[in-house]
């Protein structure tokens, strides 16, 4: 008999699934948190840079790439982009030495629907 283990770590998904648009009704506290933890993700002028960058390319981008644009060293480009990643709106690939990363499509929609509000009429 044979028992196979694999550890797979789901906060990166748990943190987009769990969200629930800005103007739903009521938010859970789960829900509150994990919202404030992706605008946070996003509060940093260099990950904005970097989502946008990722935004506009059809390919996944090689970190190393991220640092000249950034004008950041290599391991504050890597913080950022793990920041990014832990809560789930980066994919990343490893190709030999180097990382590669996108933005994950379902993160995408999600974030989309996360901040679409209905038109304010007074």
């Amino acid at each position: 008999m044979f028992i196979v283990m694999m550890i797979v770590d789901m906060t990166a998904l748990d943190v987009l699934s769990c969200c629930r648009p800005l103007d739903a009704a009521t938010l859970a506290d789960d829900e509150v948190e994990a919202t404030a933890s992706i605008f946070k993700a996003l509060g940093d002028p260099a990950r904005v840079k970097i989502v946008n960058a990722l935004a506009t390319r059809d390919e996944p981008v090689c970190a190393c790439e991220f640092v000249p644009v950034l004008g950041l060293s290599q391991a504050t480009v890597s913080h950022h982009l793990k920041k990014l990643t832990d809560v789930g709106l980066l994919g990343r690939e490893q190709r030999g030495k180097w990382a590669y990363f996108s933005i994950r499509p379902e993160a995408a929609s999600r974030l989309e629907g996360l901040i679409r509000l209905p038109e304010v009429t007074r």
